[in-house]
């Protein structure tokens, strides 16, 4: 996994909290005992399941040591585990497996998500949200940039996003052990400001990667300033200052027979 910045990724925290909720809304009513949130970066979503559910016993994994280090400053009633989710093997079958914007970056989906599933005490619920990113203009953009340029070759180590799969793909995978399966997709429209407002968001996302390889700074400048440059002529600033920067997602919320 890529290295993680919580300052960064806060900077644009209302923007990013918005898929949550809007996946947390959809979750069925049920008498939740067990609760995990995977990829629970800075926490404040484990914390909110928390809260939601007082009842339950909430766990929040996440693989940055620094996200769990602003995690555990929340005073809430949450249990932090430091850990990647292709070694994650619950003691007790959650009721819940939430994970907003943090699967996919990891591999091999078409096991990883009947793995998921299967974890899942009966009746329990998959809820999950990610990017749809690695077909947008910005990643398309990024890996242009990364392919042209004296930081070519250290670029192509970088561990990044791959192709989303379909929704049928995901149906496909859930369906043999989830009865009730819910899949959509929403794009939303991100009004940001600032300079270099796109390059400044991905920062926080699709751009660690590339950052966590290219160490030279000079090279790192030479590589984000070729980026700038391209990302500035797809996304123009409208003349009120502000960028328009459209973001799908993919959603899904199942439940284990």
């Amino acid at each position: 996994m890529p290295s993680w910045d919580p300052d960064v990724y806060e900077r644009y925290r209302v923007y990013r909290d918005r898929p949550a909720l809007d996946l947390m809304v959809q979750i069925p009513p049920h008498d939740f005992n067990e609760i995990w949130d995977l990829g629970c970066g800075t926490g404040e979503h484990a914390a909110l399941l928390a809260a939601r559910h007082p009842g339950a016993r909430v766990h929040g994994l996440d693989s940055s040591p620094d996200m769990l280090a602003a995690a555990r400053r929340r005073v809430v009633d949450v249990d932090w585990v430091l850990a990647g989710v292709e070694a994650w093997v619950p003691t007790v079958a959650p009721d819940l497996i939430f994970s907003n914007a943090a699967l996919q970056w990891l591999p091999d989906h078409q096991t990883l998500f009947p793995r998921l599933s299967g974890a899942l005490a009966s009746g329990g619920v998959l809820a999950c949200q990610m990017p749809m990113a690695f077909e947008t203009q910005h990643h398309r953009i990024l890996r242009e940039t990364a392919e042209q340029g004296a930081w070519a070759s250290l670029a192509a180590s970088a561990r990044v996003i791959r192709p989303t799969p379909s929704m049928d793909d995901y149906y496909r995978w859930l369906a043999p052990l989830c009865g009730e399966i819910d899949l959509w997709t929403t794009t939303y429209l991100h009004a940001l400001e600032g300079d270099d407002p796109v390059v400044e968001w991905m920062r926080g996302t699709g751009l660690r990667p590339y950052l966590d390889v290219l160490t030279d700074p000079d090279l790192r400048e030479a590589f984000l300033d070729a980026f700038r440059d391209k990302i500035a002529d797809a996304f123009p600033a409208r003349e009120d200052g502000v960028t328009l920067f459209p973001f799908p997602r993919m959603f899904m919320v199942a439940t284990r027979r």
